[in-house]
């Protein structure tokens, strides 16, 4: 398994802003995974390990972008119509045999090869045919309707970036440059665990006090959709012994753990101890509402990230700060989520020195997009995300939100698969 550097996660200070946090992310976090070749087929959502060179011109010929016909431009008239006979026939894969000739007109269609000698073609809607004559209409400029060899991706040019996770578009483009198969990162193996005594699994009896667990099944699912591998180690006790013993079996065979609750500062909070056990933590407490206690540390030389316990917290901490650190364990280039500015259909009042996300929903008012902040404001009001588009996010400067101001808003379609 490889290593992380040397205190990688050892940021320092107490209340940390967002922004250094995703700086020291983005500075001193490196990949932990190794690569391999798979199928072209199987690389879908991986992150590509190398930049993928093109090694041929897309489109490798020059073709008709239309059905028509091709002509040498020389030969049209430019102020009449220009009559010429259709001596040949190039179709995609059967292209004309032979050049193209002056003072003659080839009858192309869409994907076909042009003709050497041939420069521009008139679309078939455009043109007459009678007795084996075609008739041009004037003014059509030269070079029209035909795509040039390397228009797309030149021989020798990045198509692919490495560090970019692999879209559909992207496989397309591969196999369009005739690859059989891409180098890419091996998943992120994610060990993940709740804590609580009062915490439940579905379909559990349900004694006074307890209560389901929620964050569990988002976080798997937000690491799904991450290209991670996730290992379920399910509800460990509020217990120091208990949980050293789980991180110590999870990073046996992982390469990250992800643990929700039991990361703040009360006397049932028992992460920081046992990680401190078996490796070091570095509290994270950041200026951030919800959510500020995060936990980052190593648990011998795999990473551990520990998020908050209400489901809220949880979403806005991974969202913000585990999402961009697990995609850099991952091997992906960085890349912050697009914010979009929008009208502010409510007033709100914070805090300043510290970086707040509020949850909205967006509608239209005439020609403007409107953010509606969510009634209840709660940490634990897991359907304020449910109910909501996204996102309001109100920078460490800010302490009073007016109506009508522009904001920045993060849309859940840029984070949440």
């Amino acid at each position: 398994m490889a290593q992380l550097s040397d205190d990688c996660f050892a940021f320092g200070g107490n209340l940390l802003t967002v922004m250094a946090a995703l700086a020291e992310i983005e500075a001193r976090v490196t990949p932990v995974v190794e690569t391999e070749t798979v199928p072209l087929p199987a690389a879908a959502g991986r992150i590509l390990a190398r930049d993928l060179i093109a090694t041929m011109n897309l489109p490798p010929h020059a073709n008709s972008a239309v059905d028509g016909y091709a002509v040498a431009h020389a030969d049209l008239m430019p102020d009449r119509e220009t009559v010429l006979p259709v001596t040949g026939r190039a179709a995609a894969g059967h292209p004309l045999d032979r050049p193209a000739r002056r003072g003659e007109a080839i009858r192309i269609f869409t994907g076909a090869p042009m003709p050497d000698g041939a420069d521009t073609v008139m679309m078939q809607e455009d043109c007459a045919v009678e007795d084996g004559l075609v008739r041009l209409k004037p003014g059509i400029r030269k070079g029209a309707n035909r795509r040039r060899a390397g228009e797309d991706i030149a021989e020798g040019e990045i198509a692919l970036s490495a560090g970019q996770r692999l879209r559909a578009p992207d496989l397309g483009l591969a196999a369009a440059l005739g690859q059989r198969e891409l180098c890419v990162f091996r998943p992120l193996r994610v060990a993940l665990l709740s804590t609580g005594d009062e915490v439940r699994d579905p379909g559990a009896a349900l004694p006074p006090g307890a209560i389901y667990d929620a964050n569990r099944f988002m976080l798997a699912a937000l690491l799904t959709g991450l290209g991670c591998v996730v290992s379920d180690f399910g509800i460990r006790p509020d217990r120091e012994a208990a949980l050293a013993d789980t991180l110590a079996a999870a990073s046996a065979e992982h390469d990250l753990i992800v643990t929700s609750g039991g990361v703040s500062t009360g006397e049932e909070d028992h992460v920081k101890s046992a990680v401190e056990r078996l490796g070091s933590l570095h509290f994270w407490r950041l200026a951030i509402k919800p959510g500020r206690p995060v936990a980052l540390g190593q648990v011998g030389n795999v990473p551990l990230i520990g998020l908050p316990g209400n489901p809220v917290a949880v979403i806005v901490t991974f969202v913000v700060l585990a999402r961009p650190l697990i995609l850099k364990l991952a091997g992906a280039a960085p890349s912050r989520p697009r914010v979009f500015p929008v009208r502010a259909g409510f007033a709100y009042r914070k805090k300043p020195g510290r970086r707040e996300y509020l949850r909205a929903s967006l509608k239209r008012d005439g020609d403007a997009v409107v953010a509606v902040k969510y009634a209840r404001d709660g940490a634990g009001i897991l359907s304020s995300i449910v109910r909501s588009d996204g996102l309001v996010i109100l920078d460490e400067a800010s302490s009073e939100l007016a109506a009508g101001s522009m904001v920045e808003f993060l849309p859940f379609s840029e984070v949440i698969g």
